[in-house]
């Protein structure tokens, strides 16, 4: 659809290859969400954006490589919602990679269940910081978080991935017993239903969200009650 971007689509394909290299879902996960931001980014709205995505798909599919194949897993557990079903076909179409080639962490993506969900207020100018926790469903391991503050109107300055929960959240106590700020468990529905109402809208967000972006609204989303994605490419 967007035949002008045709070199874009390509340096997506050779940037992929980095991922049979990676060494867990999570940080494929990322990985995707960062090209995914970048997209998105750059993009003058909804509608370009999901034109570029498709083509991107479309691209992904007929490039043949092991590199492609697993960006279109991956868009097939974390992507957008509505592109999905089409990276999974597109998935399922695309050359297997040969016995033993594929990582073992393929059969992971997106596949994640909610943990602990914390509050953190650090003042009434510095808004919400909302942690929330995740395990793979697999095994129960593979501990992260998706930590977002909200300011102003519940508009998103920061949305990071942290793969040390322990230690962020010990930082956090420390915090708390110096009286700098206040820590409390939250309900995850609530709050999903809350990041997911803020994260909608791409156009308020600061630059420096749109990385973790597809990824943010992929947990907020399981936060909420939605089922994970069986990724389906893996069968």
């Amino acid at each position: 659809m967007l035949p002008a971007l045709r070199e874009v689509y390509e340096a997506y394909v050779r940037a992929a290859g980095e991922l049979p290299g990676l060494p867990d879902a999570l940080r494929a996960e990322v990985w995707t969400s960062a090209q995914l931001g970048t997209l998105e980014a750059a993009a003058p709205n909804a509608a370009a954006r999901r034109a570029a995505l498709a083509d991107l798909i479309t691209v992904l599919g007929s490039a043949g490589t092991p590199g492609a194949r697993l960006f279109l897993r991956a868009l097939a557990a974390v992507g957008p919602a509505e592109a999905r079903p089409a990276a999974a076909r597109a998935a399922r179409r695309a050359p297997r990679t040969p016995e033993g080639g594929e990582p073992p962490w393929a059969r992971r993506l997106g596949r994640v269940a909610p943990g602990q969900v914390w509050l953190i207020q650090e003042g009434p100018l510095d808004g919400d910081r909302l942690v929330c926790e995740f395990r793979y469903t697999f095994d129960g391991s593979g501990l992260h978080a998706l930590a977002v503050r909200l300011g102003y109107g519940d508009v998103p300055s920061e949305v990071v991935v942290v793969g040390d929960v322990p230690a962020l959240m010990a930082a956090a106590r420390r915090a708390m017993q110096a009286e700098l700020c206040v820590v409390q468990p939250h309900d995850p529905a609530a709050v999903g239903a809350r990041l997911r109402a803020a994260l909608a809208d791409a156009d308020r967000l600061a630059p420096e969200c749109y990385p973790a972006l597809a990824l943010a609204r992929h947990r907020a989303a399981l936060l909420a009650g939605e089922t994970p994605p069986r990724n389906r490419t893996a069968e």
